[in-house]
């Protein structure tokens, strides 16, 4: 009991926070706006947000390995031009997918290479990223492009049934999906102990032999491979390509790794998190809409106080283990025991 204790009081506690502020958020909902606890509003958070989801998981791998990707929104922004310009020209939709899935994970690597043989700091790296991609968004059109293509147009519009009234949407199931793969990915693959020690020390990675710039160059991938995934299941659910799509929208993927329990410093966090921060700051756009009069920038308000309260909960706990950390190994080399001669020492010396 005991050590279970201990593991709740340090490790989970950041998720737990979470889930706790998930429920309020949903309780205070519910209890003030009359159709607001029904299946299909919570259902709504995961078909409006299955973008964001599938977004954040990977940037929740970059920030774990100790690093950031800013190019995760222009990265969507830019599958969407591509997709709209190509199925207007006739392309094969599955081709178009394919290619929008090259696009993202062939910058992605870029990235990681450049950060890992040239040793530039992630931020850096990634803003070029941003500008570039946004800047080839705004090569292929400054106009919106409609998406009219058939098969887009199915899985916009098919409903998967649930009990009652209730249906999600193909997104959905893609976004869930992406999430348990990448749980098991990080608990059960070498590649996913590799980025926590990654995260938890560059340094003493190297010196475990671990493939540090190869670790780093797969994380920058599958970023890039994340966000344009994120960008087809953005397209599906507009249907539109447009080259200012989700100004801004990395800050949001952040937001909802920070909130998620995922420490911005790295080495640590569950990756079930994303997926809780991304459905708070839906539960707070909603509550603005149900509310109705308030203006929709009241969400980045309302997800700033959160930034803040999470990162000084977070610097909190950390402090509070390495108190903890310090203090048992000061116990165990106590100066009574450190001057406390050997017992064979004492039998030597009285024979």
């Amino acid at each position: 009991m005991k050590g279970l204790a201990g593991r709740i009081s340090h490790n989970n506690i950041i998720i737990l926070a979470t889930l706790l502020l998930l429920a309020l958020l949903y309780g205070a909902g519910s209890l003030q706006y009359t159709g607001f606890f029904s299946v299909q509003v919570f259902l709504n958070l995961f078909i409006d947000n299955a973008y964001l989801i599938i977004v954040a998981t990977g940037m929740a791998f970059v920030i774990i390995s100790g690093g950031i990707d800013l190019s995760v929104a222009s990265v969507v922004a830019l599958v969407s031009m591509v997709s709209g310009a190509l199925l207007n020209q006739g392309a094969n939709a599955f081709v178009v997918i394919a290619a929008s899935l090259l696009i993202g994970t062939i910058l992605g690597i870029g990235h990681g290479y450049l950060i890992a043989k040239f040793k530039l700091h992630p931020w850096i790296v990634t803003l070029a990223g941003m500008f570039l991609a946004r800047g080839i968004s705004y090569l292929i059109s400054t106009e919106s492009i409609v998406i009219s293509d058939p098969f887009f147009n199915r899985v916009s519009q098919y409903k998967i049934r649930l009990f009652g009234d209730g249906f999600i949407s193909i997104s959905v199931v893609i976004a869930l999906l992406v999430v348990v793969i990448a749980i098991v990915a990080a608990k059960y693959t070498a590649f996913g102990r590799a980025v926590y020690a990654l995260g938890g020390s560059e340094k003493s990675s190297s010196l475990m032999g671990l493939p540090v710039e190869r670790t780093l160059v797969k994380v920058y991938a599958l970023s890039g491979f994340m966000s344009a995934l994120g960008g087809v299941v953005f397209t599906f659910y507009t249907l539109s390509g447009y080259s200012l799509h989700l100004l801004g929208m990395e800050m949001d993927a952040i937001a909802a790794c920070v909130i998620g329990g995922i420490l911005l410093t790295g080495g640590f966090g569950y990756l079930i998190g994303p997926m809780l921060g991304v459905l708070c700051t839906g539960i707070i756009q909603t509550l603005i809409m149900f509310q109705g009069t308030l203006s929709s920038w009241w969400t980045k308000i309302a997800i700033g106080f959160l930034l803040f309260l999470f990162m000084a909960f977070q610097r909190l706990i950390v402090m509070q283990k390495d108190k903890g950390s310090t203090g048992k190994s000061r116990r165990s080399l106590s100066p009574r025991r450190r001057n406390q001669p050997p017992k064979n020492m004492n039998k030597a010396n009285h024979s």
